[in-house]
């Protein structure tokens, strides 16, 4: 299983330029978060990716040759939006997908049982899609997604309509197929899942790459700077603290405050007037800023301005 290389690509539409001299590596045996907020280029690089589209600079090569056909028969890609058949039963829809595939029928038959035996979804073969709920659709989609046993994943947004039980099963998967060696890129709004899943990540803002390596490194160079507590009593006090200018507030719940120290405060401060102002204590954390303040952060510093709107919709191989 090979590795995913984007060198320099550029690709425009009309005067808009949506992807601008982007370069990043996805390994095999690793996953990439693919991040950037709506219009980034995220879209459009995963359209060169796939070989729906071709970048008018730069080249995209896989296991060391430049993508197209050959390398779409090796890519699943499950897109943002689903496009199954909702008059189709599950059983027949998934053996199509995988007739289109080129896998064997008795061989296709085989894995789609497989897979929705570890779903707990064989009850479903002769279900309409249609009358299955928006989870158990992305379940048969991410199905449909492996069953020519790609090595070069694409997942975008792979979470949507989940339950937390399905959304930790679904994890596992993915963490297996990395495991496994496959070659996988993880796109996505959710900064929580990709936290959870990613070994690396890669920003782009304005159809620029503005922050790109591995987590542990990305996280790290934003220093120890955020505070996590949580308690019991009034928790008015975070927003005093920020009203005087010794922090930000990342997040706040009824027992939980993220905080951000602000130039020359310091965390034993904070903690004295978080045990002055609330009944009682059960975690003061100091750590690194979690991944959603890095890419609010990130995106504002680029200074790239307002994205523009090409990229937004769904991508279909």
């Amino acid at each position: 299983m090979g590795r995913l290389s984007v060198e320099n690509v550029v690709k425009r539409y009309g005067r808009v330029l949506a992807v601008d001299h982007v370069s990043f590596r996805a390994e095999p045996g690793r996953i990439l978060g693919l991040l950037g907020p709506n219009g980034a280029g995220k879209t459009s690089t995963i359209r060169m990716i796939t070989h729906i589209t071709a970048p008018d600079e730069g080249r995209v090569l896989y296991e060391d040759q430049p993508v197209g056909r050959w390398s779409q028969e090796r890519l699943g890609y499950l897109p943002e939006e689903r496009g199954l058949y909702k008059k189709l039963t599950v059983g027949d829809q998934l053996l199509y997908l995988a007739a289109l595939k080129g896998v064997p029928g008795d061989v296709a038959r085989g894995r789609l049982e497989a897979w929705l035996t570890r779903f707990d979804a064989l009850d479903w073969f002769d279900r309409k899609t249609g009358e299955l709920s928006k989870g158990m659709q992305q379940k048969v989609q991410f199905i449909a997604t492996l069953l020519h046993d790609p090595t070069l994943l694409i997942l975008d947004e792979p979470f949507g309509g989940l339950d937390p039980i399905n959304a930790e099963l679904l994890r596992e998967v993915i963490w297996e197929l990395r495991d496994e060696g496959r070659c996988i890129l993880f796109a996505s709004h959710r900064m929580e899942q990709v936290e959870l899943l990613c070994d690396d990540i890669c920003l782009i803002s304005n159809g620029r790459i503005v922050l790109n390596g591995t987590l542990r490194d990305v996280k790290r160079r934003f220093g120890t700077n955020t505070v996590i507590i949580e308690f019991d009593g009034d928790a008015r006090f975070a927003a005093e603290l920020q009203s005087r200018g010794s922090v930000k507030v990342i997040s706040r719940s009824l027992h939980r405050v993220e905080l951000r120290l602000l130039d020359g405060a310091a965390a034993r401060d904070v903690l004295a007037y978080a045990l002055a102002n609330v009944n009682d204590l059960y975690r003061f954390e100091l750590t690194e800023p979690p991944l959603s303040e890095i890419f609010v952060e990130s995106v504002r510093a680029a200074g790239h301005g307002a994205p523009q709107s090409i990229d937004d919709g769904a991508v279909r191989p």
